[in-house]
């Protein structure tokens, strides 16, 4: 029968011109099953019907029609071994030499709403990994192509060199395992979805499964030296992946880790409708304010600490607006993310061409877990965000906060989440004045925050990520003019910290739950 290839794709996109030009071309048989056959059948292009060749129907409703010995024998035989071939001699089965296939859409399915566990289990590729598995697996005699992607590059390996070369075969066995592998991962992890019971308590798996499909080959990482790519997980773009770059360079390594912990500090803010600005560097937030309005929101977070501001990453919870783009192309920004941007504000924007100028309608779109390699493997922890619950927070003073200062208390613990440990954060009307973050004692991070917001602390509030081993801190707040304090609470000495809150006459409120961020 001359060189064999056996079709069965979901996606036909340039199906129908790829046969065409392996049959005119370079003399190929085509075999082929279901939809696939129709296709090239209805463009006028000779094709063998799986059935036909093996003589045995499709049966089950199409869930059984390529598992047969004539197809896999076919894919798997080993054209160097006398034994293999003799196989196939007495059993009447010919070589195939490409296998073209792509699987049937299971992640795909899953991300739309509403699918029941039915249909998701009916998006179960089964034949087509075997194909594809067997195919790769025998790349030494056998080319397995599973993306539309790929047709070109085999039919010039053709052209070039009449048998593809080993190099390119196994280029494309490792792309057909990576596939596989990943479309097992999207199963198991929604098989394990399913099969957990609704709790409020979360688990994680005995065996975490992990998947990414390049989305861009990033300059280089951390440093130049670094090489660095960014992966999409899932079907569907969500979170950065779908994120709009108006205008800009392309994003490094270090701007998509500022501009994911800019998005979840402000993140943090979408659920009111008072405008607020989150401004990032090197992933800690150096200023953050609300305001009457958005460019008066920003302008707020960047005076809180204008030296750090430059050259940082900023978040807003509204779209940009002509005012607040003017003020933002006043300074050198590095990037600017919203969940959307007005026509006015676009060609304001545009002055400044080397901003990177994001787009994300979601700024809530969050991850679940957080994967930290170690030697010898990852540590992986829940981080789905946890509602603040004030209702929840303990007054433990005599003087208990106004409802002003509860609300600026809120404010502070909303920021304190997201600044690395040891972290403090001093702020007054709904502005950051001072930041203490990464310091290796919790004092230290008390002086920089109150030396950095200087007379601003007076009258403010302080916020804690972890609890006060000692009374230093909170008379370093005193003699500052710091009104009242948020913290976890939970230290063997939590009282020497209350009487000494007490004896300056300063509110104190223990939330219950700390925030440390390594």
């Amino acid at each position: 029968m001359g060189r064999i290839a056996l079709l069965s794709t979901s996606d036909k996109t340039g199906v129908a011109d790829f046969a065409a030009a392996l049959v005119q071309e370079f003399g190929f048989t085509l075999l082929s099953s279901g939809g696939t056959a129709k296709t090239l059948a209805a463009a006028g292009i000779p094709v063998t019907a799986v059935a036909e060749y093996t003589a045995a129907p499709e049966i089950l409703g199409g869930r059984v029609k390529t598992l047969h010995p004539k197809i896999h024998g076919g894919i798997l035989a080993r054209r160097d071994r006398p034994e293999d071939l003799a196989d196939l001699a007495e059993h009447g089965i010919d070589p195939i030499d490409l296998v073209v296939v792509n699987l049937y859409p299971f992640a795909e399915t899953i991300a739309q709403p509403n699918i029941t566990v039915a249909e998701a289990i009916e998006q179960i590729d089964i034949g087509g990994p075997t194909l594809v598995r067997a195919a790769a697996k025998n790349h030494a005699h056998t080319t397995v192509l599973v993306h539309p992607s790929q047709y070109n590059s085999y039919l010039q390996e053709l052209r070039l060199y009449e048998q593809p070369r080993l190099e390119y075969r196994l280029e494309c066995a490792q792309r057909a395992f990576a596939l596989t592998a990943s479309y097992d991962q999207a199963i198991a992890t929604y098989l394990q979805q399913i099969a957990m019971p609704p709790s409020e308590d979360i688990h994680l798996p005995a065996v975490f499964h992990l998947s990414g499909q390049q989305k861009q080959v990033l300059r280089y990482g951390e440093n130049p030296h670094q090489i660095a790519a960014w992966y999409m997980t899932g079907a569907a773009p969500r979170g950065w992946s779908a994120a709009e770059l108006c205008q800009g360079k392309e994003l490094s390594y270090n701007n998509l880790l500022d501009l994911e912990a800019a998005r979840a500090i402000i993140s943090e803010f979408t659920q009111t409708n008072t405008p607020a600005v989150a401004i990032v560097k090197h992933t800690n937030p150096c200023g953050v304010a609300e305001g009457n309005t958005l460019v008066e929101a920003y302008e707020r977070a960047f005076a809180a600490d204008s030296v750090s501001a430059f050259g940082g990453i900023v978040a807003l919870n509204q779209p940009i607006d002509a005012a607040t783009a003017k003020a933002l192309t006043s300074t050198f920004l590095e990037c600017v993310v919203a969940p959307g941007c007005t026509p006015e504000a676009l060609p304001i924007l545009k002055t400044k061409p080397k901003l990177r100028v994001l787009t994300l309608s979601d700024l809530t779109e969050a991850p679940e877990t957080a994967i930290q390699t170690i030697a010898g493997g990852f540590l992986v922890q829940d981080i789905r965000p946890m509602p603040i619950e004030p209702d929840t927070w303990q007054v433990m003073t005599a003087a208990e906060p106004t409802p002003e200062l509860m609300a600026e208390l809120l404010f502070a613990w909303k920021v304190v989440k997201h600044v690395k440990s040891n972290a403090i954060v001093v702020s007054r009307d709904r502005q950051t004045q001072g930041i203490g973050a990464g310091q290796t004692n919790r004092v230290g991070a008390v002086q920089i925050a109150l030396a950095d917001a200087g007379e601003a602390a007076r009258g403010g509030v302080l916020a804690s990520d972890g609890f006060f081993p000692f009374a230093d801190s909170v008379q370093a707040a005193a003699s500052a003019g710091i009104a009242a304090i948020i913290q976890p609470g939970g230290s063997l000495r939590d009282n020497d910290s209350i009487q000494a809150a007490n004896e300056a006459g300063i509110a104190m409120v223990f939330t219950g739950r700390r925030h440390f961020r390594h």
